[in-house]
């Protein structure tokens, strides 16, 4: 039997490393914060190795982009980024130790034959044809590692407790394909080797690969490698609503895409430590200082967690709404000031944002919900909404009361309060309820029924605008 366990030393060494096929992946994410949170917090070393030795599939721009979610989401490695495929050398020559160590033989069987042979099997998977054949390595030829025969490979699990995995039920696995390209199970435990990982955390998709990894840690600390295998975590997987794992074609699970949305880092890296696990007492809000000092493997429950955007943006709303009046409008910048702004650079004005910021940020839960909020500020003529105006256009006694209102807001002293007590007279007098006189005002001022509230947006407006709105609108509605 062959086991891992716990490895030894002081300050411990943790490794993330994704593959870049794609977007940053939420689950990747949360991978890559249990990494850190456990580094940080046992005062060990959090490295970032990016396994791209898959030339086709692997791109650039996608390698930059997950170095980018994790610095945004305050997650630098301390060392790396690393490239695998930098290493390939040494994965190599790790498989010509196993060669002559006799623990990986050659096969030049095609998938077909495969295939072909072992249909109707009873035990599935390669079924050792070339494994006394004496093949010599070459060429449109594999090299398999011989897996033992009998036993068992158990993998001492941080979260799931001791997990054993029968020998005769692990074919004997390709470790260098016929292509000479080394795979990732082989370069993964050189790799870890060569670095100095003791923890290996990482989700759960890959705990059936770790019997595989055991036993080529065995075997090459036999042909001279270190001998102390590394603890393993496997991380439970996410799951959507449906309790279906996180499917990138189905579910949105683009860590760069909460980033554009305007999820702020700390709230999202919140949410992310409590995908399976919980401080103690169970609070949800949890600043990252108190997560490093409370983090454990063993609390991690083995569960599938619910990524639950609804609960996301929720949290996201907490933190918007707890950011002081100036860091919110700093935070907003690349919507009001940068190129997501949806009015010309010049006409924002940071002062009038800031009489209105204290507002938005209580009715936003991302910060791309501003512009829409703000927009009948900085643009010249408000974004009428469709369905606001139909439900003006529908109201016989809007014209008169936009006439009235222009009446009153020319004389009325121009602050939120007066504005207030003039706007309910004249709803009184309409034998209207405030709220159903705001209407064709708000619209007709900020181009939609929902916004901040209406007695402040108009003192940020100005009375000048405010007038000229109100008297556009009214001849609007009297145009035929």
């Amino acid at each position: 039997m062959v086991a891992s366990g716990p490895a030894g030393g002081d300050a411990p060494r943790v490794r993330f490393a994704p593959s870049p096929t794609g977007f940053f992946h939420v689950g990747s994410a949360r991978t890559a914060l249990f990494n850190w949170l456990f580094a940080k917090r046992a005062g060990g070393t959090f490295v970032l190795r990016i396994e791209d030795t898959d030339e086709e599939r692997n791109r650039e721009e996608w390698i930059d982009g997950i170095v980018s979610a994790m610095s945004w989401l305050g997650m630098a490695p301390d060392e790396g980024p690393y490239r695998q495929s930098d290493r390939v050398g040494d994965h190599r020559a790790a498989a010509d130790r196993l060669w002559a160590a006799g623990a990986v033989y050659a096969c030049d069987c095609t998938r077909q034959a495969v295939e072909e042979r072992i249909r109707g099997n009873e035990v599935p998977g390669y079924d050792g044809y070339c494994r006394d054949r004496g093949i010599e390595p070459g060429p449109g030829r594999a090299l398999r590692f011989r897996v033992p025969d009998d036993g068992a490979t158990v993998v001492h699990d941080l979260v799931r407790g001791q997990v054993a995995f029968p020998n005769a039920a692990i074919e004997d696995f390709v470790v260098m394909k016929s292509t000479g390209q080394p795979l990732f199970v082989l370069a993964n435990v050189v790799d870890d080797m060569a670095m100095g990982i003791t923890h290996v955390i990482r989700g759960e998709d890959l705990l059936p690969s770790t019997p595989k990894a055991i036993l080529l840690w065995g075997a090459l600390a036999r042909s001279g490698g270190p001998a102390g295998l590394p603890a393993f975590a496997h991380l439970p997987m996410l799951v959507n609503e449906q309790r279906k794992k996180l499917s990138k074609r189905r579910d949105p699970v683009a860590v760069e895409s909460y980033r554009d949305r305007g999820f702020l880092p700390e709230a999202f890296v919140n949410y992310l430590g409590l995908l399976g696990w919980s401080p103690p007492g169970g609070q949800e809000i949890v600043p990252l200082a108190d997560m490093v000092r409370a983090f454990r493997l063993e609390d991690v429950n083995h569960a599938p967690a619910f990524f639950d955007v609804t609960k996301l943006t929720h949290m996201n709303g907490e933190y918007i709404r707890a950011l002081p009046a100036e860091e919110f409008v700093a935070r907003c910048a690349p919507w009001t000031t940068g190129p997501l702004a949806p009015w010309p650079a010049d006409r924002f004005d940071e002062q009038v944002f800031l009489q209105v910021a204290p507002l938005v940020q209580e009715r936003v839960s991302t910060l791309d919900e501003v512009p829409a909020m703000v927009d009948f500020l900085f643009l010249a003529e408000p974004l009428v909404d469709a369905a606001a105006w139909a439900a003006v256009g529908g109201d016989e006694l809007a014209a008169g009361l936009l006439a009235a209102a222009v009446d009153i807001y020319q004389q009325v002293e121009w602050t939120a309060e007066a504005l207030h007590q003039a706007t309910l007279r004249l709803a009184e007098s309409s034998g209207r309820k405030l709220g159903k006189a705001q209407v064709p005002i708000r619209v007709a001022v900020t181009g939609r029924r929902v916004g901040p509230p209406l007695f402040e947006s108009m003192v940020a407006l100005g009375r000048v605008a405010v007038l000229a709105r109100l008297r556009a609108a009214q001849e609007r509605l009297s145009s035929p």
